[in-house]
């Protein structure tokens, strides 16, 4: 009864994974499963400066940067002008939603026709294509949605489906730019946590505008 309880425990958990649910039998194996944490989108305010510093880089080739962080600003505006503004930070672990879906799917679930919002991200990487097919659909049916999207990275973009992707994206409204050196340093000082001792000033690495005019030139060649 006791295995049965634990091979059901692991299913749970492998299901919320995203891991193949063979081999249950396995005493290790399912060991193994039980012990895996579920995969979940992470929110909150501001992220960790460790966490910016790693995965926010503009490098050409990302390896080990395995996740999407999405900072966002969210200005709903009603008709008597009044704006209220929100603003947090996703970051998924790419085996469950991505923080792009996670972002419709949990910060803005639903939109009130009676608002207008104007959505700014700011994302470590360009969306991949089914990312970017969710974003073209919801700008689509929401008329009152408007998007930016500044990203530190263009994702595989010598992909010819990624480029058709940022192609729709463009079509469909979205506005997609590289970011800025200055665009990195609003990220630090609004977005991430400022640990105490720690210098608040922005410092940008050797590279960072070389490297964000090899993403700039790389998107508006796409997007031409």
């Amino acid at each position: 009864m006791a295995q049965k309880e634990e091979a059901a425990a692991a299913a749970e958990a492998t299901s919320q994974n995203g891991e193949d649910l063979e081999n249950l039998d396995d005493p290790e194996k399912l060991k193994e499963l039980i012990e895996l944490p579920p995969f979940e989108i992470v929110t909150g305010e501001r992220l960790p400066a460790n966490f910016f510093k790693f995965q926010f880089r503009n490098v050409e080739y990302s390896s080990g940067r395995n996740k999407t962080f999405l900072c966002y600003v969210v200005e709903a505006q009603g008709k008597g002008g009044q704006v209220q503004a929100t603003r947090g930070y996703l970051e998924d672990e790419h085996a469950a939603a991505h923080a792009e879906e996670a972002f419709f799917n949990t910060i803005l679930p639903a939109f009130d026709p009676a608002l207008r919002y104007n959505v700014t991200w700011y994302v470590s990487s360009s969306p991949c294509a089914a990312c970017a097919d969710r974003i073209t659909k919801t700008l689509s049916k929401t008329k009152n949605l408007r998007l930016l999207i500044l990203v530190g990275r263009l994702f595989m973009w010598e992909e010819p489906e990624i480029q058709a992707a940022l192609k729709k994206l463009k079509e469909a409204g979205c506005k997609l730019r590289i970011m800025k050196p200055q665009d990195f340093e609003y990220i630090w000082q609004n977005f991430v946590e400022q640990e105490e001792g720690e210098s608040k000033a922005f410092q940008p690495w050797e590279d960072i505008q070389e490297n964000f005019l090899y993403y700039e030139e790389k998107l508006a060649d796409i997007l031409k």
